[in-house]
């Protein structure tokens, strides 16, 4: 499909069966200036020191406890889980960059090691872009694992989420701007596979995916013909008994 050309999507309520909102399609043009944007905010979010790449991420955990309920509404409105298990997968996510907040910068302190040199160590350095495509289960949680260690390190990303929670995506991407985190740093894309193909095919450094295996041996192909370093995380086995 050519960049110019533009397709829309709907989700659905699961409970209702109504439709909540239309989104465009991402095009193949949005794919790279989301990523051209992303490499941009490298350039000054790796400058950064740890510590205050923290400060932002602790910033982003308190929007996320402060907006909670909302979240978890956006949540339970596009995949339709309970918003008892709703919440907690918002609290999950603060967790989560809470964690990386707290403890990134001493997992980023140099190590010293052994060689046949007299002094060695070893140094941990921010990738670049990394493009990150996720499924609908998790919406928020899927995404902030990824993220939270990754942003933490010194990287930026840009992030598909399911086409089934476009929302739930969005209001994620609104929670890290409004902490003045810099622009860029945390980018979204919306739409179906070609959209994903079009993120594995851009100007990234690695991909993070999490989503069936048949996609999943796509999505290697597609990364290891670039050289480009990829993390997968695919179908489990989770069967479960019903009983009357």
């Amino acid at each position: 499909m050519p960049s110019r050309q533009r397709s829309w999507f709907e989700t659905i309520n699961p409970a209702t069966g109504k439709t909540l909102k239309r989104y465009k399609s991402s095009t193949k043009g949005d794919v790279d200036k989301a990523v051209a944007k992303a490499r941009k905010a490298f350039e000054k979010w790796r400058q950064l020191s740890p510590a205050k790449r923290a400060i932002y991420l602790e910033r982003t955990a308190k929007t996320l406890r402060a907006q909670k309920e909302k979240l978890a509404r956006i949540i339970t409105q596009e995949m339709g889980k309970p918003i008892k298990e709703s919440l907690p997968e918002v609290a999950k996510c603060a967790w989560a960059l809470e964690y990386y907040s707290e403890n990134g910068p001493k997992f980023l302190n140099p190590e010293a090691t052994k060689t046949d040199a007299t002094d060695s160590y070893v140094a941990f350095e921010p990738m670049g872009v990394i493009g990150s495509i996720m499924p609908w289960n998790f919406p928020l949680w899927q995404c902030i694992r990824f993220a939270a260690p990754a942003l933490m390190v010194g990287n930026t990303t840009v992030f598909k989420p399911s086409s089934i929670t476009p929302q739930s995506g969005l209001a994620l991407q609104n929670a890290f701007e409004s902490t003045g985190t810099i622009p860029g740093c945390f980018n979204i894309i919306l739409g179906s596979a070609q959209v994903a193909n079009y993120l594995i095919e851009a100007n990234t450094v690695a991909i993070s995916f999490t989503g069936s295996v048949n996609a999943g041996r796509t999505v290697a192909q597609s990364a290891s013909g670039q050289l480009k370093k990829f993390v997968l995380e695919l179908g489990g086995s989770d069967p479960f008994i019903v009983l009357e």
